[in-house]
């Protein structure tokens, strides 16, 4: 389904103490980036970044959360992650899903078996705000939250604990500002869900540097990713590479 990918499976008791495991899917060469899917799933659209990155001079490591393979499926998905409360609390305020400490353990895994300070993690929609809290962990040196959507319903919450905001400020305060991205219309990550990432992480100083583009879609860097010059989102891709280039350089 994934040609030219390594498959994996990675398996972890961090969630609740019992083994949980994911096929993971790696394609390329240099620093580490993991890229994780978005509700509809691994879809064309997302292996289309993928490459993008790939030939960007990366290493893109996609784990296989739930779903099918290669098809959009963002009714179904929903559907299936209802019967996943073991690892995701899709409508939970103030509170992290599980699936995070499988998504960390694998992080950890990652650094370890490629020899590098740290890797680097993009989220979108379900799992942009996976990306905020897995810089919490000392193996994610950058992260960027694209759409982030949880929890679902609540978009003035945050899918994250009163600790994860602390300990993700910390190291925020350490290694710089991650990125955040919205089209300015979109209704499943709106105004408000910006708000109150502002004020959880920037009241005294940037750590999430939370920009907001034109357009009223929702997938910025797949299904609704339009190329040309002078096009936001592109420019928004460029900003996200570059900002991977540094953080990742060493």
């Amino acid at each position: 389904m994934l040609e030219g990918y390594d498959k994996s499976v990675f398996s972890t008791d961090a969630v609740d103490g019992k083994p949980l495991q994911h096929d993971v899917y790696a394609k390329g060469d240099g620093p580490v980036l993991l890229l994780l899917q978005e509700l509809p799933g691994i879809t064309k659209e997302m292996l289309v970044l993928a490459d993008k990155l790939v030939n960007a001079g990366y290493r893109v490591v996609i784990p296989h959360l739930f779903g099918p393979l290669k098809e959009f499926a963002f009714v179904g998905n929903l559907t299936r992650l209802f019967c996943m409360r073991r690892e995701f609390s899709m409508f939970a305020r103030n509170k992290t899903s599980p699936v995070i400490n499988w998504l960390k353990a694998l992080c950890r895994q990652l650094r370890q078996d490629h020899d590098v300070p740290g890797i680097g993690v993009i989220g979108m929609c379900l799992t942009g705000n996976f990306a905020i809290s897995l810089m919490a962990d000392e193996s994610v040196l950058a992260a960027v939250g694209s759409q982030p959507s949880m929890p679902l319903f609540s978009q003035k919450s945050l899918h994250m604990s009163d600790q994860d905001v602390s300990d993700i400020r910390a190291r925020l305060d350490e290694h710089g500002p991650m990125l955040a991205y919205r089209f300015a219309g979109d209704v499943l990550c709106t105004a408000s869900k910006f708000e109150a990432l502002d004020k959880a992480f920037n009241d005294d100083a940037e750590r999430i540097r939370l920009n907001t583009i034109p357009g009223n879609k929702h997938a910025i860097l797949t299904a609704h990713f339009i190329d040309g010059d002078g096009s936001p989102t592109v420019k928004a891709l460029n900003e996200i590479i570059d900002y991977f280039g540094k953080k990742l350089a060493a």
